[in-house]
């Protein structure tokens, strides 16, 4: 597209596949034929500094670990691994088309002006303006469309499953799940675990690493469900080690999980079986594409416009912000008088050109950049100071119901150690330092009581000062995960060699870890700490009369 005016220049844009080795001859060409004054380029000034083989951007502590920037990272790294598999596929590295403009405007001795909005700043906005329901039904299309129903239904099985394992334990016995129940469980459980162990370090020697794992796990599962709950052997030796309560806890929670994994495989099998469910079978898919129709649009925006029906804010944010954020530069840079040729993605090329023809509709400015406000109605705060409101009047309506301080300082001491052990031995699992883990552990007991505050952003700021991270290791990362021939075990470790990969694992499992112990806490220790006052039942009903206790007084001092 040519666009001038009297005392203007002009704008031609030119629409390119990120991963296309014929946009990439296109862009040559088209440069050194027009010789424009200014190649403007789809990159911002760090993505161009990468490209250019400069070191990463660090990335700030306060920058990561502030609100959902975490998660805004992830989306990030999940774009980039489409597009490095598309590259892949087609041979070409992604962002060549970009890398080809630049190198060949300098070789003309051309200006290069980068003309893209901040990719932090988008991903922000773009995370920022999906709803939750909305990422709910994103992240579940992307599941769908990588894997088989019943592997994702296993996964989903497992997640439920830890949360439905405290509801067995709390009112299993309603259902028929006794304590001999519990305990063969258990047992099964930890002898399982401890035989897969033991028979995946003797089959490493003789089979490969994905063998000796399916080797191990089989040879475990089998020695647990035979010995430990057909024969009942060990049974007395776990329940010494775990204890009553640990018992109950361990059994109750494997109870969970199997029922959530069968649950969720079997529904995984239904959908396939109905064709409800058609997995991606590697990368069949893209053997349907030519390279005609890679060019409908970058990756990015290709993802972006399947996203729209779920979600127009993101897109709004991927896609229609950064055309009118592109056509403000190049604007300015004809309104300067210069000959521009743009080189931009072929999915921003129609919303630019039109903003170029009718720049009076360009919004302003200022609502392309910074924090994205939030549409609709704060239900994250409201849920966050709920429960806050909720945790401050349990203490005060026991202690309106004439509980003791002593008893009342028992029970949030309780909530304080079983909060801090497991978040703090959670993050040391996946690797946190002594420190980090410390500092998780120690106000993981404020923070589960607010939705709002987790504990893996305090553990991951700890973590950041001894161990920096830059948007470098996505790269890393998508090498690793187009790996299909080194063993998972293998691969697993080498992920957790990568400071990014291991500091989301060091935050997740902080989080993870304070989230199960707060279920533990209300299912498990409650009855024990309290079964002098009637345990959950009982405290409940101090609850209540703390309640009219409450009532009475505010009544008596009105009246």
């Amino acid at each position: 597209m040519n666009d001038s005016s009297p005392g203007e220049g002009h704008v031609r844009v030119v629409g390119t596949a990120h991963v296309s080795a014929d946009s990439v001859r296109e862009v040559e060409e088209t440069v050194r034929e027009e010789r424009p004054d200014v190649v403007a380029v789809e990159l911002d000034e760090g993505r161009y500094r990468q490209m250019k083989g400069g070191t990463p951007d660090d990335i700030e502590a306060r920058d990561l670990l502030r609100g959902n920037t975490v998660f805004q990272f992830i989306a990030y790294w999940m774009l980039s691994y489409v597009q490095s598999r598309m590259g892949d596929k087609f041979d070409v590295k992604p962002g060549a088309d970009m890398l080809a403009a630049v190198e060949t405007a300098e070789d003309e001795g051309l200006d290069v002006a980068l003309v893209d909005r901040d990719i932090q700043v988008t991903i922000q906005r773009f995370w920022r303006r999906m709803g939750t329901l909305e990422k709910v039904r994103m992240a579940g299309d992307l599941l769908f469309g990588v894997a088989d129903a019943r592997g994702v239904g296993a996964v989903l099985g497992i997640a439920v499953g830890v949360f439905l394992g405290p509801l067995v334990g709390l009112f299993g016995g309603a259902v028929g799940v006794t304590d001999l129940l519990l305990t063969r469980t258990a047992t099964a459980a930890v002898l399982g675990a401890a035989s897969a162990y033991l028979l995946y370090t003797a089959a490493s020697f003789s089979l490969d690493g994905d063998d000796a794992v399916l080797a191990g796990l089989g040879g475990g599962a089998a020695i647990g469900i035979v010995a430990g709950f057909g024969l009942g052997l060990g049974t007395g030796l776990v329940s010494g080690i775990l204890g009553s309560l640990g018992t109950a806890i361990v059994g109750s929670l494997v109870i969970g999980v199997l029922a959530g994994v069968v649950v969720g495989v079997t529904a995984g099998a239904v959908l396939n079986a109905f064709g409800l469910f058609v997995p991606a079978e590697g990368d069949a898919d893209y053997e349907e594409f030519d390279m005609a129709e890679l060019t409908d649009g970058d990756v990015v925006s290709a993802m972006m416009e399947e996203f729209r029906r779920f979600s127009p804010g993101g897109a709004e944010a991927l896609i229609d912000e950064r055309d009118a954020y592109i056509a403000h530069q190049l604007v300015a840079l004809r309104q300067s008088g210069r000959h521009v040729v743009a080189i931009v993605g072929a999915g921003h090329r129609e919303g630019i050109e039109n903003y170029l023809a009718h720049p009076e509709t360009l919004p302003p400015m200022e609502s392309l950049v910074g924090v994205a406000e939030k549409d609709g109605f704060p239900w994250g705060k409201l849920l966050g100071f709920g429960v806050t409101a909720v945790f401050i009047a349990f203490f005060v309506l026991l202690a309106m119901a004439g509980v003791g301080n002593e008893r009342l300082l028992t029970i949030f001491g309780a909530w304080f150690l079983i909060n801090g052990v497991f978040a703090a031995a959670l993050a040391k699992v996946a690797g946190a330092r002594w420190t980090s883990a410390l500092v998780g552990g120690l106000v993981a007991w404020m923070t589960s009581i607010n939705p709002l505050l987790a504990p893996g952003w305090f553990t991951g700021y700890v973590e950041l000062r001894h161990t920096p991270v830059n948007v470098g290791d996505i790269g890393k990362l998508n090498e690793l995960l187009s790996d299909e021939e080194t063993p998972i075990v293998e691969l697993v470790g080498q992920m957790f060699d990568v400071p990014l990969f291991k500091l989301i694992m060091v935050v997740a499992m902080t989080n993870i870890g304070s989230i199960i112990a707060s279920f533990l806490f209300v299912t498990y220790v409650i009855p024990v700490i309290a079964s002098d006052l009637g345990g959950v039942a009982g405290v409940a009903n101090l609850m209540f009369e703390g309640a009219r206790n409450s009532a009475d007084l505010i009544w008596r001092s009105l009246t």
